[in-house]
């Protein structure tokens, strides 16, 4: 089977290519680095010739509200028509939970949009909404430091580590489209101080971790369930325990 992987030089992207490859399929890294331009149409049909799956896993290169906006608009469209003439048969694209929960984040606004260019473009989909990777913690603290102390809103807290999503997303990009969504998340909930907390505890920094009710997630106001899944949802295998004890290794 041939799988084009969009963005697959990235966090999630590399991992997915890999898993793929070593299951015996075709698995194609695709990204403006190497040639394929999904916001220009740039590369698009060479790439998609002959594809059976695309996996969109791009990441906007700007968070600026209309920038993110326009990137997963245009990108969208451009490759539903590209996988439309190449006769595609399931669009596979990496969303996050809770994005139509919290309106005032510019790049949930954005991924909306998306998914609704993806539903309306006539290519078999599924759509699969993650929490926030582990790996984004760190950098999650660092936006909430504000004089020393790390303020994070009060809500639960409940990420997925990067090799559980790309897991997950090798399992689907296999199975029919699901012409619907589905969430993932990872096996620890909690409040997201105590996760940020336990992570800079883990890494050996000082900052202390306050809960603030008017902290912001990235311009979105958190409430207690806008970043969890509210029904069901497939749970990854890493727990965060597990994920900050490699990260010490590593």
């Amino acid at each position: 089977m041939k799988i084009v992987v969009m963005g697959g030089s990235g966090l999630i992207g590399s991992r997915l290519v890999t898993l793929l490859s070593e299951a015996g399929h075709e698995a194609l890294a695709a990204s403006p680095r190497s040639g394929v331009n999904a916001v220009t149409g740039e590369g698009l049909g060479n790439a998609l010739a002959g594809a059976d799956v695309v996996v969109d896993v791009t990441n906007a290169p700007s968070w600026e509200p209309q920038a993110v906006l326009d990137f997963f608009r245009t990108s969208a469209r451009n490759l539903g028509k590209a996988e439309v003439a190449a006769g595609v048969r399931h669009h596979v694209a990496l969303s996050i939970v809770g994005c139509d929960r919290t309106q005032e984040n510019a790049y949930f606004t954005a991924k909306v949009a998306q998914e609704d260019v993806i539903e309306a473009a006539g290519v078999p989909y599924t759509i699969v909404r993650a929490t926030q990777f582990m790996e984004f913690i760190g950098g999650i603290a660092d936006f909430g430091t504000d004089g020393g102390t790390v303020r994070i809103g009060d809500g639960l807290f409940q990420p997925i580590a990067a090799d559980d999503v790309a897991a997950i997303l090798a399992q689907i990009a296999l199975a029919a489209p699901l012409n619907g969504t589905i969430e993932i998340a990872g096996p620890d909930r909690a409040p997201f101080a105590e996760i940020v907390a336990r992570y800079l505890k883990s890494a050996g920094d000082p900052r202390p971790v306050v809960t603030d009710r008017e902290a912001r997630y990235y311009g979105g106001r958190v409430e207690e369930q806008s970043l969890v899944p509210l029904g069901d949802a497939r749970i990854g295998r890493v727990s965060l325990d597990q994920w900050l004890a490699k990260a010490k290794e590593g």
